[in-house]
């Protein structure tokens, strides 16, 4: 779902490359499983989290995201670290270019998560050796092997 401020920017902009500040959440469960949604538009795996909108904290995005996407908030652990780069990079069907510096944290689920059934149409808890057999986005795979939780070869 597209902010407003960035469709007001989209209109003198057009389709260039905006730089957007997100965040990322990696729930983990009492097993240590993470908790991945599956998102409506492509299908693919990836972690739940979002764009920051303007006047609001790295942080209370996080817990807005988690509202939005899984119906339920999470308690933040810790703060894992801030990824950008080519691979936080990418182009949506419209041909909008979007180029994110994501805030990522560790947390817990508070409550029993659901997903959106608009952005996200599944949610699935893994064991960090099945992240590399599913179909994640390009984001999540880069901040994957970033953290070392996937490896290629």
């Amino acid at each position: 779902m597209i902010s407003d401020y960035v469709r007001r920017l989209r209109e003198h902009v057009g389709h260039e490359t905006l730089l957007l500040p997100s965040v990322a959440l990696l729930p983990r469960d009492a097993d240590g499983r993470l908790l991945l949604v599956r998102q409506a538009d492509s299908g693919e795996w990836a972690t739940v989290g979002g764009t920051i909108e303007i006047g609001e904290s790295p942080e209370d995005a996080a817990h807005r995201e988690a509202t939005e996407e899984i119906c339920t908030d999470v308690t933040i652990t810790e703060l894992i670290g801030c990824f950008g780069g080519p691979g936080f990079e990418l182009t949506y069907s419209n041909g909008d270019h979007a180029a994110f510096v994501s805030t990522v944290y560790g947390a817990v689920v508070e409550g029993d998560p659901a997903p959106d059934m608009e952005e996200v149409v599944e949610l699935g808890w893994f064991e960090d050796e099945e992240l590399g057999d599913l179909t994640l986005s390009r984001f999540t795979i880069t901040l994957f092997r970033a953290l070392g939780l996937i490896v290629d070869g």
